[in-house]
């Protein structure tokens, strides 16, 4: 059998460099959007005290040597939401960030251990102006590749049609024949039996109930969502969205969304969550799952729940562009739009 070709021989970049250069002229875009809307552009840091404290996310270790020889752990960033977050604390209003972020464990068509994330937050406006801006941006990315319709194995999207706004439990409901919110408790906590004793897809003796959520949202509720045309995904569990204030309206839900094309995740957004002694509290809970799981957790950044405390009310997200102009350009793999690809 032969062996595959480097990313860097010249006929298989050759192949490539069309979405690479489709990917410079978004990237360029995006750039000139955002200044035309105020938009401060920052560079945060790579290297972090905590990499972000959500169970499933697998971060990649490093450690600080200090010149006397002393050491202590580091993490590349998972996100640089930590950082922006100190930003608007310390007094920025409107910034983006566009840059490299690390995540073990993860290999697919879709996935990459390092990508690029295009992240950015607004200060005293509502999440549902983060919502549109996520969607100008990929019309943006589409009109920049000269495409009309995303396509995805399968699977088209009209990225300029009028997008499907869809809560959680309703796509639970359409998708999966579950109503969701009756398996959450008053005050927003789970019932993972009940949840169990409803769910259509099969799951483990010991999983929990995100557990049993996860599976059924990748299983049957994903593969649903972004066909024909664009999809919110809006209303998250409040037990689900760690970083997220929890609606006005309902204590079972939070200001998360998601953005779906082609039943590809494209975005991941808050409105944010700004009370330190909740956000402690979360995140101890989301590391108490990882231990449990994974036999490890990762630091809490102290820094972070101190800017908390300082910082407005904000709305923030989190755009992958690669897999975004993946389906702007054509491709049908994420290597394919990165530059030099992770062997």
């Amino acid at each position: 059998m032969a062996t595959p070709s480097r990313w860097f021989d010249p006929s298989r970049h050759a192949d490539r460099r069309p979405f690479l250069m489709a990917r410079n002229r978004i990237v360029a875009a995006m750039r000139q959007w955002f200044a035309e809307r105020d938009f401060v552009e920052v560079d945060c840091a790579a290297l972090a005290v905590s990499p972000g404290n959500e169970a499933h996310l697998h971060a990649f270790a490093t450690g600080l040597i200090r010149p006397d020889g002393s050491s202590e752990p580091r993490y590349l960033h998972t996100s640089p939401e930590f950082a922006c977050k100190k930003l608007l604390a310390a007094g920025e209003t409107r910034i983006f960030n566009l840059g490299h972020v690390w995540r073990n464990r993860e290999r697919t068509p879709t996935h990459s251990p390092e990508f690029t994330m295009l992240e950015w937050y607004r200060v005293r406006e509502d999440y549902e102006v983060i919502i549109a801006d996520t969607i100008a941006l990929v019309r943006l990315a589409a009109e920049v590749a000269g495409t009309a319709r995303f396509h995805w194995r399968g699977r088209e999207a009209d990225p300029f049609a009028g997008p499907e706004w869809l809560t959680v439990n309703d796509a639970f409901k359409t998708h999966a024949g579950v109503d969701l919110l009756a398996t959450l408790r008053a005050d927003g906590t789970a019932d993972a039996q009940a949840l169990a004793a409803v769910s259509p897809v099969a799951f483990g003796k010991d999983e929990s109930w995100s557990d049993i959520f996860s599976r059924i949202l990748s299983e049957m509720v994903e593969p649903q969502l972004g066909n024909g045309r664009i999809t919110v995904l809006h209303e998250y569990p409040a037990v689900e969205a760690a970083l997220a204030r929890t609606a006005a309206h309902d204590r079972r839900v939070a200001e998360r969304f998601e953005l779906y094309a082609c039943g590809v995740e494209l975005a991941n957004g808050f409105g944010e969550l700004t009370d330190p002694g909740e956000q402690r509290r979360r995140f101890m809970a989301e590391m108490d799952v990882k231990e449990q799981v994974y036999g490890e957790r990762y630091p809490i950044d102290e820094e972070l729940l101190e800017a908390l405390a300082m910082m407005p009310p904000a709305s923030g997200v989190a755009l992958g562009l690669d897999r975004l102009v993946m389906l702007a350009s054509g491709a049908t793999r994420i290597d394919q739009v990165l530059w030099t690809p992770v062997e």
